[in-house]
């Protein structure tokens, strides 16, 4: 992560603890930041509890941001990762039907301590079919 800028270094460390913390609630991560022409998704994981793909988008700040994390995941970043989504199971041939986009905070609170919230179905669950 040397040679990085800092909020390049801040955004991956953040993505770090965000694969941690998915990992330690059981799910299976199948890839991380994959890239389409439609973007990249930082995280995508399976929810073996749900039997759900989980397309997660990490957001990271320091402490004493004026705005939470999820507030950047905007409508255009939305449609941008449900396009990548589709994207993604298109190529891999499976089905739509268990898909879930999470949104994943981190706020660090030093280089190894980091809050993390986790907001399940965040968004466009409708766009492929599911309530």
């Amino acid at each position: 992560m040397e040679g990085l800028p800092m909020h390049l270094r801040v955004g991956l460390r953040g993505e770090q603890i965000a694969a941690r913390e998915l990992r330690k609630r059981g799910y299976r991560l199948l890839a991380s930041n994959f890239a389409t022409r439609f973007g990249e998704t930082d995280l995508i994981a399976y929810d073996k509890k749900r039997k759900t793909v989980v397309f997660a988008e990490v957001k990271t700040r320091s402490p004493g941001a004026l705005n939470p994390p999820g507030s950047a995941v905007d409508a255009p970043k939305q449609q941008r990762l449900i396009n990548n989504a589709a994207a993604y199971l298109r190529r891999l041939e499976l089905p739509r039907e268990r898909v879930r986009f999470d949104v994943v905070e981190v706020v660090l609170r030093g280089w190894y301590d980091a809050d993390v919230n986790i907001i399940e179905n965040a968004f466009g669950a409708d766009a492929f079919g599911e309530a």
